[in-house]
């Protein structure tokens, strides 16, 4: 698309994504300058289309006009890409894996858990409820005592995944209640 093939970093995302999110602080952990961009999640822009054909989904990074989807993959690129100091995930083969593996659980069971808190109601939500509580103390107990070690572990599978799971949840209510 025209005007996405300059030195401009992009991110389309929208608040309400855990996955957005987690992009938006690798950026700011980074100090990288970058334009977000709305995306609706229900109605799906050209611009969105054209950048993330094959999965059609947010966040999708816009850099040196190539577009990255998938947040993890993203976060691996920024911090290949910007090698400066915080590094978003550990320089050993063994740590950064495990990174990866804790991001993957918190994608997989972590938000659909905590969406089904939101999205069901009676004995539905309860359930729902106790496995987003179960998810989060398996997190929790795996991280402890991982958040800020050494600066060579990174920060990125830990500070980003607990980070936007936080805000995720304060936007969600904050902008559901005001909607």
């Amino acid at each position: 698309m025209a005007g996405d093939d300059d030195q401009a970093v992009k991110l389309l995302g929208n608040k309400l994504s855990p996955y957005s999110y987690r992009v938006e602080w690798s950026l700011k952990l980074k100090g990288v300058d970058y334009e977000f961009i709305k995306e609706d999640f229900f109605n799906k822009s050209e611009r969105l289309l054209h950048h993330n054909p094959v999965h059609k989904k947010l966040p999708v990074l816009i850099h040196n006009g190539k577009s990255l989807p998938e947040s993890m993959i993203i976060v691996e690129y920024i911090d290949e890409t910007w090698k400066h100091q915080p590094r978003l995930l550990p320089q050993d083969p063994y740590e950064r894996a495990m990174a990866r593996f804790w991001a993957k659980f918190f994608d997989e069971k972590c938000v659909p858990s905590i969406i089904s808190v939101f999205s069901s109601v009676g004995e539905d939500q309860e359930d729902a409820l106790k496995d987003a509580k179960e998810n989060l103390k398996t997190l929790e107990k795996a991280l402890k005592g991982k958040f800020f070690r050494r600066r060579r572990n990174g920060v990125c599978g830990h500070c980003c995944c607990l980070a936007s799971i936080l805000d995720w949840s304060h936007r969600r209510d904050t902008e559901f209640k005001a909607g």
